[in-house]
């Protein structure tokens, strides 16, 4: 429990502290989202994204307003039963308000019953969280249909360069490829940053979280799972890799990344569910600037890294991604509104060696999977050949 004038200070030190934060460039998320409407808005996404920036990007545009960072470490051991002498705090504070910003409010078990209980009240909530499992959980409980949630990532490529007031072209496009997109890196473009950041999500949101032990292991599975992006890997191979004991250990792990947001696994498709459940999978990073900063040898393969841009860029938009494998392989397939509705190839460069490759192994999937849309994105190519597009990345992203 915590005292009320306790929170009173935090509060107070807080508001200063949330006035300091650069507004920075507006975010593209902000176009969808509306504080009006009567639901709960969810930012959910990985550490140190610009979730905070963008709250404050909200609050811009918002009279009268209750804040609250549960991160602070001023406030560690805050309880659901706080929350009431919170609520009292920010009445004798600021009067009556109709929308509260809660920053990181994952960090507090059973907050659904508060804001369960104030939005039935009338009340209006923006809130940030960065694990998926653990906010989807409890908004799946007490919030049913009461929420809308926005998926913030670090910067895509027109972002970055709005950020950096940088001009679409091959050359920013191959400097986005190798910085990514956190704004902390773009602006000071120390490596500490993102090797600093890798170690807080690992330490933090997983070990601590989950009560992990073996700490010199998860963080090796994750670099390991970071600077292999692209690649198939089974939950029985990780495990022996590893020396886990247990395939499920290694399954709870590529889950903890993932609800970090760290990573983004995609199945192969089949027809059938279970086997996409239990079938190999691939890895993405959540950037590959972060990939790149934590691997001596992720930024050797530019195709992977042009590969794993794509992705993101795709994860943006849909969340049904799959890879497709037979004879061939493809690296994405589209599911959109429950219809197959697009495969992509990408490759770094097409060349005389392998274009027959990459092109047959697409039409392969567009094929079996009756596709009628194929686009094969290279860095710096376009054509087009017969049903099949080749675009430019840098022009494709934006």
């Amino acid at each position: 429990m915590i005292l009320k004038d306790v929170l009173r200070s935090v509060i107070k030190l807080q508001g200063k502290e949330l006035d300091k934060i650069d507004f920075g460039i507006e975010r593209n998320v902000l176009k969808n989202i509306d504080t009006k409407l009567p639901l709960v808005i969810i930012l959910s996404g990985i550490r140190r994204c610009g979730k905070s920036t963008v709250l404050k990007q909200i609050i811009k545009n918002t009279d009268n307003f209750y804040y609250f960072n549960f991160e602070d470490q001023r406030v560690f051991g805050f309880e659901t039963g706080d929350f009431e002498k919170l609520d009292e705090v920010f009445h004798e504070e600021f009067g009556e308000c109709d929308i509260y910003f809660f920053d990181e409010i994952q960090n507090v078990e059973g907050w659904e019953r508060f804001v369960r209980r104030m939005q039935d009240s009338g009340k209006r909530f923006v809130i940030t969280g960065s694990n998926a499992s653990l906010l989807s959980k409890e908004l799946g409980t007490k919030l049913t249909g009461r929420h809308i949630t926005h998926e913030l990532f670090p910067f895509s490529y027109t972002e970055m360069l709005r950020l950096m007031s940088k001009k679409r072209s091959l050359l920013s496009f191959e400097s986005y490829m190798k910085t990514g997109g956190f704004p902390e890196y773009l602006k000071f473009n120390k490596t500490e940053i993102l090797q600093e950041l890798l170690n807080d999500i690992v330490m933090r949101d997983i070990v601590s979280r989950y009560n992990i032990r073996e700490t010199k292991t998860i963080k090796e599975i994750a670099i390991y799972i970071l600077t292999n992006v692209g690649k198939e890997f089974s939950y029985t191979n990780i495990a022996k890799h590893f020396k886990l004991g247990s395939t499920n250990t290694a399954i709870s792990y590529i889950s903890y990344f993932e609800d970090s947001y760290l990573i983004f696994t995609i199945p192969k498709f089949d027809c059938s569910y279970k086997k996409q459940v239990i079938g190999p999978k691939k890895a993405y990073s959540i950037d590959t600037g972060l990939s790149n900063a934590n691997s001596a040898s992720f930024s050797d393969d530019k195709g992977r890294m042009l590969e794993n841009i794509v992705f993101l860029d795709l994860r943006r938009k849909y969340k049904n991604i799959f890879y497709f494998k037979d004879k061939g392989e493809c690296d994405f397939v589209i599911m959109d509104k429950g219809k197959l509705t697009m495969a992509i190839q990408v490759c770094y460069e097409l060349t005389d060696d392998n274009k027959e490759r990459e092109i047959g192994d697409l039409r392969e999937a567009m094929k079996k999977l009756k596709i009628k849309k194929g686009i094969i994105i290279t860095l710096n190519q376009e054509d087009e050949l017969d049903e099949i597009e080749v675009k430019a990345a840098w022009k494709w992203l934006s």
